[in-house]
């Protein structure tokens, strides 16, 4: 059978939350409060670091790097899950859905990779902090996004193919209201042993190393501040990561969730599914923000500025 020569629908129909159709239209007011939240915070943060000199700095350029993506995630979802649910208008086409499914997939690997870029940047802030300039120059940073952004490309990219050449006769119904590979994959009626055995792999290779090797970086940075005699200077330097210990918990957590239930929760309801991969989706970007608002002084005078001139 040839590459593309199978059986595929015209298009794929996209669902809300199962049980609760007749509430789509009040469920759209709070699903659009995050989205706005989510453009609108991200959108602040890379202003803010953009026009305020004493931002242009690697933790804070990586922060940038990290809002980036989590705007190109909500706007990879924004139009299909407004649309179902403002609208009910629930079909994607084929190839739309594929694109959709890619994009989601690649913005998400990108914000594991910059999660791990961030935590380096903790790493050598702490325990080198001598050589911090000298080893987080600007050509190093530019060279990690672009970095980041080609693995998710490149890693990701054959899962087009892998999904194009599988015969979907089964039913065209999709489980979200967005694209996603496992939920895809269901509808083949054909073996998908190899999408399943490469989507493993692209999970291990990059989420799994990623969450290792933040582990890891961690483990250093503690020992690094214990070796701190004051209690005071211990506490000064571990609030310092506090921020990005809720960006990894907010990301990784919901991410195993989502990961545990497609594979081994076969059986689980299916509002269980949707709810995970909701949250999975939704909840990082919109979190994000208000952490680095919140617990970030030097943003949060920024963003204060920035309104004040507005004002003005």
């Amino acid at each position: 059978m040839g590459l593309f020569n199978v059986t595929h629908p015209a298009s794929f129909l996209l669902t809300g939350i199962p049980g609760l159709e007749s509430s789509h239209a009040w469920l759209a007011g709070p699903l659009c409060v995050m989205y706005a939240v989510a453009l609108g915070g991200n959108t602040v943060i890379l202003q803010a670091v953009r026009v305020e000199p004493s931002l242009h700095e690697p933790m804070y350029y990586f922060l940038s790097m990290l809002s980036f993506s989590d705007v190109a995630m909500s706007m990879a979802t924004l139009p299909t899950v407004l649309r179902t649910f403002c609208l009910n208008a629930r079909n994607i086409a084929f190839d739309a859905c594929l694109i959709q499914m890619f994009l989601i997939h690649s913005f998400s690997m990108m914000e594991s990779g910059i999660l791990l870029a961030m935590s380096f940047d903790r790493y050598v802030a702490i325990c080198d902090p001598l050589r911090y300039a000298a080893v987080l120059t600007n050509e190093v940073i530019a060279g990690i996004g672009i970095a980041v952004a080609a693995r998710s490309f490149i890693t990701l990219f054959p899962l087009l193919f892998l999904f194009k050449r599988l015969p979907i006769c089964r039913s065209n119904v999709l489980s979200h209201s967005y694209c996603l590979h496992p939920d895809m994959m269901k509808l083949a009626c054909a073996d998908i042993t190899i999408n399943s055995i490469y989507g493993l792999f692209v999970l291990v290779s990059t989420f799994g190393m990623d969450m290792f090797l933040i582990f890891l970086s961690y483990v250093l940075i503690l020992h690094s501040v214990m070796a701190i005699a004051s209690r005071e200077e211990r506490l000064k330097v571990l609030n310092t990561c506090v921020s990005h210990i809720l960006a990894v918990l907010v990301f990784y957590v919901p991410m195993i969730g989502v990961s545990t239930v497609h594979r081994f929760g076969k059986h689980a309801p299916r509002y269980v599914h949707v709810l995970m991969s909701n949250v999975y989706l939704f909840v990082p970007p919109v979190l994000n923000p208000l952490i680095y608002s919140a617990k970030t002084k030097e943003i949060r005078r920024t963003i204060v500025r920035m309104f004040r001139r507005m004002k003005t």
